[in-house]
């Protein structure tokens, strides 16, 4: 069983396949697109996409992690100051795969790689959701508890007292002494 295995053999023996990304990796970020295998291409974007993400945090250690995949001080040079400043704003999907048909000789799946060159426009945030409690606007809050208080007097439990506005408390008025006996 292949529980959490994450990543494709491609037929060749580790060392292999470190080395043939790597240098995948670096031609693609030169040229910005390739011409490869559809298998190939899917494993290049995962790689390409992390190294991207890694050059937007623009940072010495980031660039040395960098380094480590990326052998030419060129495209390194070149994918931390163009290639991160343009994706800057863009949470992810750096990268498109165009399937182009089948290889002539073999009959092999080819798809091209390449960098996405819209620029990223961020969705609009929603609104979120109210619950049908929530949904009563002011006008019909206002008039339901009008309504309630009506039903209220009709039963009798509110009385006229209550209807009237409360006033301000007025000062008290001194009162002339009157005489007591």
């Amino acid at each position: 069983m292949r529980h959490r295995r994450i990543g494709r053999k491609l037929g060749v023996v580790t060392k292999h396949r470190d080395a043939l990304f790597r240098n995948m990796v670096t031609d693609f970020l030169r040229l910005g697109r390739i011409q490869t295998t559809d298998t190939r291409a899917k494993e290049l974007r995962r790689i390409a996409e992390k190294l991207i993400t890694l050059a937007k945090r623009r940072t010495l250690h980031a660039r040395r992690q960098a380094a480590s995949i990326i052998r030419d001080k060129e495209t390194l040079k070149k994918l931390f100051d163009e290639i991160a400043q343009k994706y800057e704003n863009r949470p992810g999907g750096y990268t498109r795969i165009v399937k182009l048909g089948a290889r002539r000789g073999d009959n092999a799946p080819i798809s091209m790689i390449e960098l996405v060159e819209e620029t990223f426009q961020t969705k609009r945030k929603k609104k979120p959701k109210t619950t049908p409690k929530e949904r009563v606007t002011a006008k019909e809050a206002v008039e339901a508890k009008s309504g309630k208080k009506e039903s209220a007097e009709e039963l009798g439990l509110v009385g006229a007292e209550e209807e009237k506005p409360k006033e301000a408390p007025q000062e008290a008025a001194p009162q002339s002494p009157e005489k007591t006996e």
